[in-house]
């Protein structure tokens, strides 16, 4: 590229790169302990919830503790679950699994079924009236550093070209500099990614598990709709070596968020995580229920699974991670925005303390020491053991004894101690050679549907003239291996058809539709030589998920 202008920068106290519920509430938190406190948010989507993917069922107690009169405000929190429902599929059938059988804390019942992109909207709205500055649209693309230390991030160029040279809409990028800057970009974000790496905050560590969470959010007939039913399932028609599930939960006015998640560490490069979503809705027990209705909306994105043994060191020169960035989900309870939220008031906190005493870009040690005996800490310890259990012992046995665990541990002790993850997900697939194929049914249209139709209900838009985002290392690489080893698994794991093999003088050809990408990070995360990396493109790209 071209000489560049040099950046504009402009200066804050505390800079935040992502507006979910954890860049949100941190940036709450220190506005409410000193208006003093300058603070900025900076998020790539078009607008605040527009890459919001959630199920979600949220547990207010992070809400009670940043919020505490909520409940007496008008918010989009309105649908409080009254029925909870556990299933045990099989092709044909269902087992419902008593709920005196679950243990504690996996009842929902006090919890709250929502859209999470429109509580982040809501919540944007009490950061403003705070004066936190919210910058949507802007992707944070650097991670600007000055003697070893982070001092805020760089928004991307913006009216770049596919041949990288600037274009006649050309705008440099902002410099967004900060004594502190916490990193909220949810599960496998960037910038996080690259912080982990650059400052070995991996190590010692189990590797962190992923899952892909599809979704899609449907009108059902009336008749058919029980307001604040949230039901869970796993089985069918995964089999018993692949971990995953399903959830139905029914909210406001006849909407049923549906949702299929299948765990990354899968083997079968044949199998697609879209695929067995779609598959799933076709159960005798599932298809009545969207009789008569209409999808509305559909999205993907990857969800952190490691839990409490693959939390990576948070604190780092400048800066911390919190949320999904630093894997604050609960696999077994299928949450995370309540940790998010919880770790982002815990960063903030020492974050004010920090600037209270005239500090800058040094670390928040004591964010990381803390951690671990809060309520976050003692939401992921308890259920430590669940996700290698399933992995390890399959799902028949796994779930079981995963249950166990999560009884014994709400008694303070388990009969495993704290099991190890293994390999990365990147790792786990077998090569073609030693799986079969898997035949999909053709999707009919009205129940089941193919990728590109549930990526334009996405609202999914990127500029097109841009360079592409998903960066391949070594082509030959991709061929050699990704190609002739697990025959283009690619195809299959992305959830929005970006990736073909095409054959071309008689050679496949590696093709990247970059405009379909939903954001998912699935390709960073799945390919099997780690050879893709997911970067930023132009702000303001992207799905759209604002009901979601």
């Amino acid at each position: 590229m071209a000489d560049l202008p040099a950046r504009e920068a402009m200066e804050f106290d505390v800079v935040i790169v992502g507006a979910g519920p954890a860049g949100l509430a941190a940036a709450i938190r220190l506005k409410q302990i000193s208006s003093d406190i300058n603070v900025v948010v900076v998020e790539k989507g078009s607008e605040v919830g527009a890459h919001i993917l959630s199920g979600a069922v949220i547990d207010p107690i992070g809400l009670d503790r940043l919020l505490p009169e909520w409940r007496s405000e008008d918010t989009p929190i309105k649908t409080a679950v009254t029925d909870d429902r556990f299933y045990l599929l099989g092709h044909s059938g269902a087992i419902r699994l008593p709920n005196f059988m679950m243990p504690p804390l996996m009842n929902n019942h006090g919890n709250y079924i929502v859209s999470l992109g429109a509580v982040c909207q809501w919540l944007a709205k009490k950061a403003e009236a705070l004066g936190v500055e919210i910058y949507p649209g802007f992707a944070a693309a650097e991670v600007l550093q000055e003697n070893g230390a982070v001092v805020g991030v760089a928004t991307g160029d913006m009216g770049v070209g596919k041949n990288g040279e600037p274009k006649d809409s050309f705008t440099r990028g902002m410099e967004l500099r900060a004594k502190y800057t916490l990193f909220a970009e949810g599960a496998r974000g960037s910038l996080s990614k690259q912080l982990i790496a650059q400052f070995g905050l991996a190590n010692d560590r189990e590797p962190q598990k992923f899952g892909i969470g599809l979704k899609e959010l449907w009108q059902i007939n009336p008749e058919k709709h029980r307001k604040g039913l949230v039901q869970h399932s796993f089985g069918w028609p995964l089999d018993n070596s692949t971990g995953g599930g399903s959830f139905l939960y029914h909210f406001d006015d006849n909407l049923v968020s549906v949702g299929f998640v299948v765990h990354l560490n899968y083997q079968n490069p044949y199998l697609s995580p879209f695929e067995e979503f779609q598959r799933f809705k076709t159960h005798p027990d599932i298809a009545p229920i969207f009789e008569g209705g209409k999808r509305l909306a559909y999205g993907a994105r990857a969800i952190t699974e490691g839990g409490y043994q693959a939390v990576p060191k948070l604190s780092f020169p400048g800066g911390a991670l919190i949320g999904c960035s630093a894997g604050f989900v609960n696999v077994p309870r299928i949450k995370g925005s309540h940790n998010a939220m919880l770790s982002g008031m815990l960063a903030a906190e020492h974050a004010a303390a920090a600037l209270a005493a005239g500090r800058q870009h040094d670390e928040l040690a004591d964010y990381e020491a803390a951690w671990r005996s809060s309520d976050i800490g003692k939401d992921l310890w308890r259920v430590r053991n669940a996700k290698p259990l399933w992995s390890k012992l399959g799902t028949a046995i796994g779930i079981v004894l995963g249950g166990l665990d999560m009884w014994t541990n709400t008694f303070g002790f388990s009969l495993f101690g704290t099991l190890r993850h293994g390999k990365p997900d990147s790792d786990t697939f077998k090569p073609a050679a030693e799986c079969k194929p898997i035949a999909y049914p053709k999707p009919d249209g009205k129940l089941t549907f193919d990728r590109l139709s549930s990526v334009f209900l996405s609202n999914t838009n990127h500029e097109e003239d841009q360079p592409v985002h998903l960066r391949v290392t070594d082509m030959a690489l991709q061929k050699s291996s990704e190609h002739d080893v697990y025959a283009g698994p690619s195809q299959r794991y992305c959830p929005a058809g970006v990736y073909e093999w095409v054959e071309e003088g008689g050679q496949p050809r590696f093709v990247i539709n970059a405009q379909n990408c939903v954001h998912c990070k699935t390709c960073d995360i799945k390919d099997p030589n780690r050879n893709i990396t997911w970067v930023p493109p132009e702000g303001g790209g992207g799905p759209s998920y604002p009901s979601m």
